[in-house]
């Protein structure tokens, strides 16, 4: 099974929650680019993009937590190539996370 077919990630039940974090990040996202292209005070702008960051962080967390609770678990539970595929997957995607 391809991430494509899955029809039920993990992250679904909080789907409007995750939404909405991503709007107000979308938000704070074009307030940096109003910063500068007003040449507003680079420590200011800083701050702000240290808010983005970690605002971005905290959604992968918790997109991250949802993926291990939800697809990584079910896959365990059946077994085969399919568990190793996703852990592999899971390893991969916090190994991109920790060097971000």
């Amino acid at each position: 099974m391809n991430n494509e077919e899955h029809a039920d990630h993990g992250y679904i039940t909080d789907k409007s929650n995750y939404l909405n974090r991503l709007k107000r990040i979308e938000g704070q996202a074009r307030g940096i680019y109003r910063m500068v292209d007003e040449e507003k005070y680079c420590i200011d702008i800083l701050t702000q993009i240290s808010a983005l960051t970690s605002a971005l962080q905290s959604v992968a967390l918790g997109l991250m937590d949802d993926h291990l609770k939800h697809c990584v678990s079910d896959a365990v539970k059946l077994g085969g190539d399919d568990a190793e595929a996703k852990i592999k997957e899971a390893s991969d995607a916090i190994a991109r996370l920790v060097r971000s």
